[in-house]
C-alpha cells in the first residue's frame, strides 16, 4: 500500500467561553455536582474515553461491541427515566453528550442554530461532570429527550471503572479533551454517508430523495466547521469510503475500511498485518478464505495524519462466511485478545450488528479490545503505584 497521504488542514474553530456562558449559567446552579464523602484513591479513578461521530454514523453499534469485549451487557439505569440516552454495564458507563445540550429542540429553532454548533451546548458544565466523574464523584447529569425534544430532569450518575462520553462534540473542547485517556472518530465518508440515510430514511422513513439531500446539506456547514475538524486529536479513526473494488460504485454496500492509529500513544501498540513497519498488500482470497465477487483486499502501511505519524490497516470488501475471519485473525498483531480466535468469537456473536461482514465491524472490535487493554495496564500501573505507596 502507498504510504498514507498527509493531511494538512487544520481546525479552524475553538472553544470560545465567552460565547457560551450566559447560557451556562444557570445550567450549573440547576445540576450540581454531588460529592462523595470519601474521595476515590488514585486506583479507582475512573479511565475516560471519548467517542466522535456525526448522528447516524454507527456511535450505538460499536458502543454495543464495545461493553461486549468490556464484559456484561449495557442497560438503561434502573428505575430512572426511561428515555434516558445513559448505558450502565459491568465495567463501563455510556453516557451521550446530546444530554448537555444547553439549548432544547424550540430553543435551538428559535435561535436558529443545529444541535452541531457550540452554542446550542453546555461545555462548561460538561467539562465539570466529566472531571468530577473521572475523580471518582458522583454528579447529577442533564438528559436531553430525543422524542419530546426537551430536557428533562437530571439523573444520577456514579463513578464507573470505564466512562466513555460519545456524540457529537467530546474532542471540540480543549478541557474536555485532556481529561480523555483515548480517543475515537468515526469518519464516515460523504459518499457512504448519504448511501446509509437514502436506504434508511427512504426505505424505513418514507421521505423523499430531496428532502434527503436537504437535510445533509442544511447540517453539512456545521459538520464541516465544529465536528469533522476534531478527528486530527483522536487516538484512533475508523475511516469509511467506498469500495475500490467496483468501478463507480455509489450503494454503500462494499465498503472500504481503514483504522487509522497513531503512533507514541500512551498504551497503545498499533495493530499491524504480517510485518510491522512494511507496506504490505495481500488478497487472501482462495483456499482458506471464501470469497464472492468482488473479492476482499487488505493493505497495512504508515504515514501521516494532521502531521501526526500513524499507522494504516485497510480492508475493501467483505466476509461470505464470517466464521473463516480467524484465517485474517491469524496474520494480524498486536491485538490485545486473551486467547487465539477472540476478534472471530466477538464478531460472530454479534453477527447481526451492521457491519460485522467488513472492515467496520472488524475495527470496532480491535478497537474495543485495545481500550480493554489499555484500561488494564491503567489498572496495573495504579496497583503497583499504591504499593510503592505504602512500603513507603
Amino acid at each position: 500500500m502507498a504510504a498514507f497521504a498527509a493531511h494538512t488542514s487544520a481546525a479552524t474553530s475553538h472553544y470560545s467561553p465567552a460565547g457560551t456562558a450566559i447560557l451556562l449559567r444557570s445550567r450549573r446552579r440547576a445540576y450540581p455536582i454531588r460529592v462523595s464523602c470519601l474521595a476515590a484513591s488514585a486506583v479507582d479513578k475512573t479511565v475516560v474515553i471519548g467517542l466522535a461521530a456525526d448522528s447516524g454514523c454507527g456511535k450505538s453499534t460499536f458502543m454495543r461491541r464495545l461493553t461486549s469485549v468490556l464484559g456484561g451487557g449495557a442497560e438503561p439505569p434502573r428505575g430512572g427515566n426511561p428515555d434516558s440516552n445513559t448505558l450502565v454495564g459491568d465495567a463501563a458507563t455510556v453516557i451521550c453528550l446530546d444530554d448537555y445540550h444547553s439549548l432544547d429542540r424550540a430553543g435551538r429553532k428559535a435561535r436558529g442554530v443545529t444541535a452541531l454548533d457550540p452554542r446550542a451546548n453546555d461545555f462548561d458544565l460538561m467539562y465539570e461532570q466529566v472531571s468530577a466523574i473521572k475523580e471518582g464523584r458522583a454528579v447529577d447529569k442533564p438528559v436531553y429527550n430525543h422524542v419530546t425534544g426537551l430536557l428533562d430532569p437530571p439523573e444520577r450518575i456514579a463513578p464507573p471503572k470505564i466512562l466513555v462520553i460519545e456524540g457529537l462534540h467530546p474532542m471540540y473542547d480543549e478541557r474536555v479533551r485532556d481529561l480523555l485517556d483515548f480517543s475515537i472518530y468515526l469518519d464516515i465518508s460523504d459518499e457512504v454517508k448519504f448511501a446509509w440515510k437514502i436506504q434508511r430514511d427512504m426505505a424505513e422513513r418514507g421521505h423523499s430523495l430531496e428532502s434527503i439531500k436537504a437535510s445533509i446539506e442544511a447540517r453539512k456547514p456545521d459538520f464541516d466547521a465544529y465536528i469533522d475538524p476534531q478527528k486530527q486529536y483522536a487516538d484512533a479513526v475508523i475511516e469509511v469510503l467506498p469500495t475500490q473494488l467496483i468501478p463507480d460504485d455509489d450503494d454503500g454496500e462494499v465498503l472500504r475500511v481503514r483504522l487509522i492509529m497513531k503512533e507514541g500513544v500512551k498504551r497503545f501498540s498499533p495493530v499491524y498485518l504480517f510485518d510491522e513497519g512494511s507496506t504490505i498488500s495481500w488478497i487472501p482470497c482462495g483456499r482458506k478464505l471464501s470469497c464472492s465477487y468482488p473479492g476482499i483486499k487488505f493493505s497495512y502501511g504508515f504515514g501521516t495524519y494532521f502531521c501526526h505519524e500513524v499507522s494504516v490497516l485497510e480492508m475493501d470488501g467483505q466476509f461470505d462466511k464470517l466464521d473463516e475471519l480467524i484465517y485474517v485473525e491469524s496474520h494480524l498483531s498486536n491485538l490485545s485478545t486473551k486467547f487465539y480466535g477472540e476478534v472471530t468469537q466477538q464478531m460472530l456473536t454479534h453477527a447481526d450488528f451492521p457491519g460485522s461482514n467488513n472492515g467496520s465491524g472488524l475495527f470496532q472490535t480491535i478497537v474495543g479490545l485495545k481500550i480493554r487493554d489499555l484500561y488494564e495496564q491503567v489498572v496495573a500501573e495504579r496497583a503497583v503505584m499504591t504499593s510503592d505507596a505504602v512500603r513507603l
